[in-house]
Formats: C-alpha cells, structure tokens, sequence
C-alpha cells in the first residue's frame, strides 16, 4: 500500500498491473471502485484524483474446526481483511 500512497490514481494503477503479488489484483479492483466512485458520485476527473490514504485493517475471523487423530479437532483460522482507499482531488 506504500508504493500507490500519494500517487495520482492512473499512475498507481499501472503500477499495480504490474507487480507479481496476489494482493495487487484485489488492490487494483477496489482502486478502480474508488476511482469509479468518485466520477460517478461526486463528478470528479480522473486526471486530478490522488490517493490520500491506503490501509488494510483486519476483519473478523471465522473460526472452524478439523477432524484429526484420537477424536481431536485442530482449529483453522479463515481470516478475512478491509481494505479501505482514500482519493482527494486536490
């Protein structure tokens, strides 16, 4: 989330389309939301947006259960996340 920070959101959009990690397709969608968002709700030029603020926060956990040796049950973690992008025109 450092690297598209301050960034104008064409220029932090090409850069995401290109790096190798599983999280900067999620990231680009949820950009591109925001991105969408702000043109349709607000009326705002794409040319003039700029990420203000980028974060991920943790979100409730789902917890299960595994069957294993002797009756037991391991637990298994399915974590979840929020990813929150903040645009400003300024």
């Amino acid at each position: 989330m450092a690297v598209i920070k301050g960034n104008a959101v064409l220029k932090a959009l090409r850069k995401i389309k290109f790096m190798p990690q599983k999280a900067a397709k999620i990231i680009a969608k949820v950009l591109e939301s925001a991105a969408a968002n702000a043109e349709n709700n607000f009326g705002v030029d794409l040319d003039d947006l700029k990420i203000s603020k980028a974060y991920v926060n943790e979100a409730p956990t789902l917890k299960r259960f595994r069957a294993r040796a002797r009756g037991r049950g391991a637990r298994i973690l399915k974590r979840n996340s929020h990813i929150t992008i903040e645009l400003s025109d300024e």
